[in-house]
């Protein structure tokens, strides 16, 4: 093969290379402005009359009181685990009477809203997504459009305004749950009054703590509704897409969690 002809593979492949790089930043600020797109969408869809008050209530019944057991059983063996975890660290240096204390902080603040925002977003945000692309696949959407009903306002609205309300309560819950599992794990090798263990958990506890915590948890479920909704109203590809739908709707709620909670902490600390 001649110099010549290897110059011109090299070159063609450099060249293939530089097409995939502009079609993935391509794609990805094509995404970015979809989205942005659909939020803006969802904010002017939302003041604007008639309100879907039955549904809100439907799907709220559906999302916060159907997650209610999955969401107790995890906030239960998280405050539980970190419990029999934290207990030999804080041991080994005679602290563990701070044992309380530190297991309330950590739930409060970070683990327990996060933890069930991740839980809300592989159980909700999957199905939203899931049911969406499902209803778009058998063209009941378009049916919706025909006979003159708004689809993105009773389909989309409702199920973001629900997820955005029924995640703060969630957690409220799972964190009230997690505490009860880590006075069941401070008991296991100890003998602690509830009274005592109380006492020290709401001494430990300021409204630096609980505020920014639940505050977080509106824009987590708001991430979580909006990206399931995107995933599901905007499917494509068939059954195919359906899959694909409820799958993505779980990875990109999952990241904004993340996101949203880097955020949180960074506002949070420049404000104490």
């Amino acid at each position: 093969m001649s110099e010549a002809q290897d110059v011109n593979i090299e070159k063609k492949k450099n060249d293939s290379r530089i097409l995939k790089t502009d079609s993935i930043i391509g794609n990805f600020f094509s995404e970015v402005y979809s989205i942005t797109s659909f939020t803006m969408r969802f904010l002017k869809e939302v003041i604007k009359p008639p309100y879907e008050f039955n549904e809100i209530m439907k799907q709220s019944f559906l999302i916060g009181y159907k997650s209610l057991p999955l969401i107790a059983i995890t906030g239960f063996i998280i405050g539980l685990v970190l419990t029999i975890q934290s207990r030999p660290t804080l041991a080994k240096f005679g602290a563990e009477s701070w044992l309380p204390a530190m297991v309330a902080v950590s739930l409060i603040r970070e683990i327990g809203p996060v933890i069930t925002a991740l839980i809300f977003a592989g159980k909700v945000g999957s199905g939203i997504g899931a049911e969406l692309a499902s209803m778009k696949v058998t063209e009941q959407i378009d049916a919706m459009q025909v006979s003159d009903t708004n689809p993105f306002k009773y389909l989309v609205v409702t199920r973001v305004l629900s997820a955005t309300l029924m995640l703060p309560i969630l957690v409220i819950f799972a964190d009230a749950v997690g505490l009860f599992g880590s006075f069941v794990g401070v008991n296991i090798k100890g003998n602690v009054s509830a009274y005592f263990y109380f006492s020290q958990v709401f001494q430990s506890l300021a409204f630096a703590d609980l505020f920014p915590a639940i505050a977080k948890t509106f824009f987590f479920g708001f991430a979580i509704g909006l990206i399931g909704s995107y995933k599901g109203y905007n499917s494509t590809k068939g059954t195919e897409g359906v899959g694909k739908a409820s799958n993505s709707a779980v990875v990109f709620a999952s990241l904004m969690v993340f996101i949203i909670d880097m955020i949180a902490v960074q506002i949070t600390s420049l404000l104490q």
